[in-house]
């Protein structure tokens, strides 16, 4: 995957949604950006392994359903060949186990169909640049479900979980949850910026997780709502 964030270089992305409307008007909204370049689009999910074996764009922009072979399964089939591979889900559904499902497996964020043009812009630079992004709805979603859940099933697990964390590195991952950026944390914490990027590698390494949405996740279900 080409290095982002030079001047010059493009975010390479591949398109995936069963409608042909929908995609041509995504490329039409995406290419409007020069930094953008929409290198393949396909309309099911078994096109769009190969599809990204092949191209290796920087960021896959996925519709979850779809026939042939589903969003979800598609996008743990990606992950699993490729743990770096950014996927952005951009979907109508926004159900509780479609939300969790994909984020758990790794993807980069979550985003209704509805998101403005300018917000999706926003979400694919910042998922483009290593971070994560959920539209409001999803984030107060996922809190609302991790607020219902069973203590028994839900906190001392996320708990536990959190335990083999330092202090410092507990203050890191509550930064994450609630979205504040590297820069943000290092202010906040009075750190610097690669102290604070350390800190971000051993709590994703000791929790096991694969980016911050899943660390947010574990954050929101420690917390007794």
């Amino acid at each position: 995957m080409a290095a982002l964030g030079t001047v010059g270089e493009s975010i390479r992305i591949v398109l995936v949604d069963d409608e042909n409307l929908v995609r041509a008007g995504l490329r039409m909204i995406l290419e409007s950006d020069p930094r953008i370049d929409v290198v393949g689009e396909c309309a099911d999910g078994r096109s769009a392994v190969s599809m990204v074996a092949e191209l290796s764009p920087d960021l896959v922009l996925m519709d979850i359903r779809m026939p042939v072979m589903d969003g979800l399964t598609a996008s743990e089939a990606l992950l699993r060949a490729s743990p770096e591979q950014k996927i952005l889900v951009l979907t109508t559904f926004n159900t509780d186990d479609m939300v969790l499902s994909a984020l758990r497996m790794g993807a980069s964020g979550f985003l209704l169909k509805d998101t403005p043009p300018a917000e999706l812009m926003e979400a694919i630079n910042q998922v483009a640049a290593g971070r994560t992004m959920l539209s409001e709805s999803v984030t107060r979603q996922l809190i609302a479900v991790a607020g219902s859940r069973p203590e028994s099933t839900r906190r001392n697990a996320a708990l536990e979980r959190l335990a083999v964390l330092t202090e410092r590195e507990r203050e890191i991952a509550a930064a994450m949850a609630r979205g504040s950026s590297n820069q943000e944390i290092a202010e906040e914490l009075f750190i610097s910026l690669a102290t604070v990027k350390t800190h971000i590698g051993r709590v994703l390494d000791k929790l096991d997780a694969d980016n911050r949405v899943q660390v947010a996740l574990c954050v929101f279900e420690s917390e007794d709502r």
